[in-house]
């Protein structure tokens, strides 16, 4: 059996080579890539078959990495991404192009979450960059709660993926967004 470690370490060479990624969160099992690699970026649109007008979202390890990559983060958001009970991704401005272009929405914003699970806060801090984090599913198909709800032919066509011994470290549901407006006033867009 391999160790969480040594998966860990081949899953941060696959990000670095600009691969995708099939991985557990703390939430669902996620597709992934290099948050920063807009060549990998594609290939993830590419292989949902998604609209590139639909964002998706990254996952940071800390507050630190967070202000690197939006704006200022006031305490309320700080307290939201830290200490909320259930995963929560926040969608804030971003500071400046340090992600890809083509990761962002529209209006310059991006969802943020930090995960509390060991796998992904040990992937984050081993890559030191966030990474990308969207179902893994195709376009228009229900979200996998589980290993056994990914579509087999999308497990096939990703650059590398997790083994389904992870699992036992996903929650089976999609997190809980907000959204902070210009005014730091926040809207709930999915409970």
């Amino acid at each position: 059996m391999l160790s969480q470690m040594s998966v860990i370490l081949d899953t941060v060479k696959a990000l670095a080579q600009g691969e995708t990624i099939l991985y557990p969160t703390d939430t669902i099992w996620g597709l992934g890539c290099d948050a920063t690699n807009a060549d990998a970026v594609d290939k993830i649109y590419a292989l949902k078959q998604r609209d590139h007008s639909k964002s998706m979202l990254i996952l940071c390890a800390d507050i630190e990495m967070v202000c690197r990559y939006v704006s200022p983060v006031g305490n309320d958001v700080r307290d939201l991404l830290l200490y909320e009970e259930r995963p929560t991704t926040v969608i804030m401005p971003l500071k400046e192009s340090l992600l890809a272009g083509n990761l962002s929405a529209a209006d310059g914003t991006i969802g943020v979450r930090i995960p509390q699970m060991d796998f992904c806060q040990q992937l984050l801090r081993c890559f030191g960059k966030p990474v990308v984090s969207t179902s893994a599913n195709f376009s228009g198909q229900p979200s996998p709660a589980s290993y056994d709800d990914i579509d087999p032919e999308l497990i096939n066509k990703v650059g590398f993926a997790v083994p389904r011994s992870m699992e036992e470290h996903t929650g089976g549901r999609s997190s809980r967004i907000l959204k902070v407006g210009s005014d730091g006033d926040v809207t709930v867009l999915r409970k």
